[in-house]
């Protein structure tokens, strides 16, 4: 009976390397994504994506990092002022298009960047997505953020030939923060982008991609009164219905008559009237060249006010928000600590980031673990001492007796 506690002892310092390493595979989350930090990071304009999970593999099963990854930032944050639920993913190069495709039924239809696939997504300024599979391989135009890293000339040279330029940035490596190039952060704030994320981009392509015109005149008299509504019907929705309800603009030709109002016409209340320089996504309106450029949201009826009476109205689609020449993405990969990685950039810039989002590693991470290291070596020493004492004892009163 003696040997049992012995045996016990024993067994549990067998078992103890087995346990440990299941410990130190779990992952710390980012406490910062719950603080009013973030929420202001939310409130102007930013989009919380998926980068991976510690202890899972893209590779090895991409539905079980999906779905994690989806779940750890649905429970913590929306991933955008447009729609709670995560539309962007971070995946790597090698999967094949079942893998994707799995990552899309979970819930994410945008993956980037440069994942190696076939179809591909804005890789070059005429890259202009035709098929939703071609979000599956996101480019990255306009490379890094970080210092020394790109050139003015470079981005501008890219800039003009329009499109989508998705940037790379990374805030920290190792123990090191990284600086961003604070001449190309100027020259794009001065540029005629739009300031966007993934998920937005994605979301006004399924929209324009289909919908549904209502529109009609309101009276024949000196008023010029016109409503308008753009609609996705249950075809669309089933074409493609993950996106958020994000206002897209249309170009309208009313036959050169100025617009005098523009208004909810369910509330009367005014559309705001934009400035040709406004480049964040909001609804709104204002004039170009004699054709009226309207942001409008999903399933509102818009009121136009015509100077002229008799317009005829034909409505252009137009590519970025409020009539600007090209848009702009920025994807921060691995953020496992978004304190870190956004303080280079103030909530209220211009410039939009795609935070793809990642726990941090406690294997990695945690200070603590050495420490754990040297009290599991103390232990079982102690723990050793004591079954050589307690064996020495019984062995030595077996031979008194």
């Amino acid at each position: 009976m003696r040997s049992t506690p012995l045996a016990m002892l024993l067994v549990l310092l067998i078992i103890q390397p087995l346990v440990l390493p299941v410990a130190a595979a779990s992952w710390e989350e980012d406490g910062w994504l719950e603080t009013l930090g973030a929420e202001e990071r939310l409130v102007a304009g930013d989009e919380f994506a998926c980068h991976g999970m510690p202890g899972l593999s893209w590779q090895a099963d991409p539905g079980a990092v999906a779905t994690e990854c989806r779940e750890y930032i649905s429970d913590r944050i929306a991933a955008s002022s447009w729609g709670d639920q995560p539309l962007s993913a971070r995946t790597p190069a090698g999967l094949t298009y079942i893998d994707h495709a799995l990552v899309d039924d979970i819930g994410f239809p945008v993956h980037g960047d440069l994942t190696g696939l076939g179809d591909t997504a804005w890789h070059s300024s005429n890259d202009e997505p035709e098929q939703p599979e071609d979000w599956y391989n996101l480019g990255r135009r306009g490379g890094s953020l970080e210092k020394d890293m790109n050139t003015v000339s470079e981005v501008e040279s890219e800039a003009s030939k329009g499109g989508l330029l998705n940037f790379y940035w990374i805030g920290k490596v190792g123990e090191n923060t990284i600086r961003h190039d604070s001449k190309i952060e100027a020259w794009l704030l001065e540029s005629d982008a739009w300031f966007t994320t993934w998920g937005v981009a994605w979301s006004t392509w399924v929209i324009q991609r289909c919908h549904q015109f209502e529109h009609d005149t309101l009276s024949t008299d000196a008023d010029g009164k016109w409503w308008f509504e753009v609609s996705r019907p249950a075809a669309c929705q089933s074409i493609e219905g993950r996106a958020w309800d994000v206002p897209v603009t249309w170009r309208i030709n009313a036959s050169q008559s100025t617009v005098s109002a523009v208004v909810y016409s369910e509330t009367g209340e005014s559309l705001k009237q934009l400035e040709v320089t406004e480049n964040q996504l909001q609804s709104g309106w204002r004039m170009d060249d004699g054709h009226l450029l309207l942001t409008a949201p999903i399933g509102t009826e818009i009121e136009i006010t015509f100077e002229d009476a008799d317009v005829d109205v034909d409505i252009l689609d137009e590519k970025w928000f409020n009539g600007r020449s090209f848009a702009v993405t920025i994807a921060s990969h691995s953020t496992e600590d978004l304190f870190t990685w956004s303080k280079r950039f103030d909530a209220s810039s211009d410039l939009r980031f795609t935070w793809l989002l990642t726990p941090r590693d406690v294997r990695a991470s945690s200070p603590w673990l050495p420490i754990v290291g040297v009290v599991v070596i103390l232990s079982s020493i102690l723990a050793f001492s004591l079954i050589i004492n307690k064996d020495r004892r019984y062995f030595g009163s077996t031979e008194e007796e």
